[in-house]
């Protein structure tokens, strides 16, 4: 896929991976609508992204709120004269025991991580399909390891992200042909302000990677038209490829350290 000059949505643009995604399409001249809560963040991002040698426009919105997926595309619309990649990338992390959780924080959760993509996409695809037929379209959904293997204290994010990652399976078949490529990424741990509540390490097997270390990744997986992209560490690899084959071994493998993992996340979420 090439990846040059994309008209392109980023959202959850402000910080982290979304950053990250933006600046280096920049790089390669994109025009981009970079989306988010926070206006001041935004802003940052589109000097870095003008800096880069792309240009870029910003909108402040939530993603959960009604209406959000048609103000997205009508902004993308009006401001890049139309969309051939989106990224979606926003979402939201809680830890904790599922029996603490609040419930409003258990909706507002997968509100963003899962149902606000799905919309988002489906307000999209009239867009990217047109574009297709040109240069070829792309969605690009970031999940995370966490939807490959389930870890405890992650019981509604593990749900959200395995749930975008069935999505964009399903999405793939449905949209075979049209030349809109659909891609979804599993990052492990990542060294972004996500992370920065949350005391699990290597030890427990949450070493994180620099946020341009993965997007580099993506990008380069992108190139070779993979659909499947995983950036995690080799210690979380293992651990996945033991899960695919044998779960209960995976069970067996945390069982002696929930206490230190419980007390390390127990306060990892997004502000």
């Amino acid at each position: 896929m090439d990846l040059t000059r994309r008209r392109a949505v980023v959202t959850g643009a402000g910080s982290g991976i979304g950053r990250e995604i933006a600046v280096a399409l920049a790089r390669l001249g994109g025009r981009l609508l970079l989306v988010g809560r926070g206006e001041a963040a935004l802003r940052e991002t589109g000097e870095l992204v003008t800096s880069a040698g792309g240009t870029a426009g910003t909108l402040a919105l939530d993603l959960t709120v009604a209406g959000a997926p048609d103000l997205v595309i009508g902004a993308a619309r009006d401001r890049l004269g139309g969309l051939d990649l989106l990224v979606n990338n926003a979402g939201n992390v809680r830890a904790g025991r599922l029996e603490e959780q609040a419930v409003d924080d258990i909706h507002a959760l997968i509100d963003l991580n899962l149902t606000a993509p799905v919309l988002l996409t489906r307000a999209a695809l009239p867009s990217l399909r047109a574009a297709a037929a040109d240069r070829g379209a792309a969605v690009v959904t970031i999940a995370s390891g966490i939807a490959l293997v389930g870890l405890p204290f992650y019981t509604t994010y593990a749900a959200s992200k395995a749930g975008v990652a069935a999505f964009g399976h399903a999405l793939r078949r449905e949209l075979h042909g049209t030349g809109v490529h659909v891609a979804t990424v599993y990052p492990g741990a990542t060294a972004t302000a996500m992370m920065d509540s949350s005391a699990a390490g290597e030890d427990l097997g949450f070493g994180r990677r620099a946020a341009s270390d993965v997007v580099a990744d993506v990008l380069e997986a992108l190139g070779r038209d993979e659909h499947e992209i995983n950036t995690s560490l080799p210690t979380r690899r293992a651990m996945q490829q033991l899960h695919a084959t044998d779960p209960l071994a995976v069970d067996e493998q945390l069982a002696p350290r929930l206490a230190d993992l419980e007390v390390a996340v127990r306060h990892h979420r997004s502000i």
